[in-house]
């Protein structure tokens, strides 16, 4: 919708929402630009201190998509009137677990009665305006490499209908409250070109997103994705979010696959993350030393792919 709207002249603005990047980029000096992100959702997990933790890692994941540091967030609160206030606490307490990790001081927030909970940030970081990293950036020759598995989406979905199994749980809960820093920054020391996280459009969402603002097209091998315990079974079981329906609607216009590729892993592609990984575009090269680095932190990063000459399809799917 602000698409629609008449557009603010304002040289400031590094990045704005014009190729929907992760987060809005604005100069305050020759050598300091602001990232700005804001990001609420309502509970995919019972446990209340768990899902502040995820969504504060969700919220701060734009600021490191696109190279910046966070500083500091705003909560945003929204809560039944008579619900019991010691639940609030432990969500608020969930979240600022995740923003000291984070090194982001919470200064304060907003709350409004709301019959439905919603939790989330409004995160401000700081970034060299040289270095950042916006979905633009992705060249032909290019690896992409992503930080972490798919499957959360379906996996918020069985447990929502109290069908999901203890350890997918487990691994989904580890993966939702891991923060990307390690794997941002990891990223800023080699020749990242473009960056971007995975999180409600699914893999092929945001690699369209990548691949329209970087006039490139992508192949992306499907063998490679690395998927949480449970999502294949998930998905076979018909555990399928809204959200991975709406995304398969609007992208799958501009994917191919390859006749080889398994149904399943065709599905996951489009499974809305929350809190997701990192695609990363970088030189062909520097993939490989990358990915090491990144598991020796305990992230199932891999080499997914490939940037490619803009063609049609724009997104290639092999096996």
């Amino acid at each position: 919708m602000l698409g629609k709207l008449a557009r603010q002249d304002d040289p400031n603005v590094l990045v704005g929402f014009d190729h929907a990047d992760d987060a809005g980029v604005y100069l305050v000096a020759p050598n300091l630009a602001l990232v700005q992100t804001v990001d609420f959702f309502t509970p995919i997990v019972d446990d209340p201190y768990t899902f502040g933790q995820i969504a504060a890692v969700n919220s701060l994941s734009d600021v490191y998509a696109m190279g910046g540091r966070p500083i500091s967030a705003l909560a945003m609160v929204c809560f039944p009137e008579k619900a019991d206030l010691a639940i609030l606490e432990r969500i608020l307490a969930g979240g600022l677990s995740k923003m000291v990790e984070a090194g982001c001081t919470v200064i304060g927030g907003h709350s409004i009665r709301d019959p439905e909970i919603k939790f989330g940030y409004a995160v401000t970081g700081t970034i060299d305006p040289t270095r950042v990293k916006a979905n633009s950036g992705a060249q032909v020759g290019d690896a992409l490499v992503f930080t972490k598995a798919l499957g959360t989406g379906v996996i918020s979905t069985a447990i929502k209908r109290g069908v999901a199994n203890p350890a997918w749980i487990e691994a989904a809960v580890s993966s939702m409250t891991t923060l990307n820093k390690q794997a941002a920054e990891a990223a800023l020391c080699y020749d990242c070109h473009g960056m971007t996280d995975v999180t409600g459009f699914g893999l092929i969402g945001h690699a369209r997103e990548l691949a329209l603002a970087s006039n490139v097209s992508l192949r992306i091998r499907a063998a490679e994705l690395q998927h949480l315990p449970g999502a294949l079974q998930c998905i076979e079981r018909g555990y399928i979010p809204g959200g991975l329906k709406s995304n398969r609607e609007f992208a799958e216009c501009c994917v191919e696959f390859a006749a080889s590729v398994p149904e399943h892993l065709r599905t996951l592609a489009f499974d809305p993350q929350t809190a997701g990984g990192l695609l990363i575009s970088l030189p062909a090269a520097q993939a490989a030393p990358l990915v090491k680095e990144l598991r020796t932190f305990g992230l199932p990063a891999a080499n997914v792919g490939e940037v490619v000459e803009r063609t049609t399809p724009l997104i290639f799917v092999v096996e």
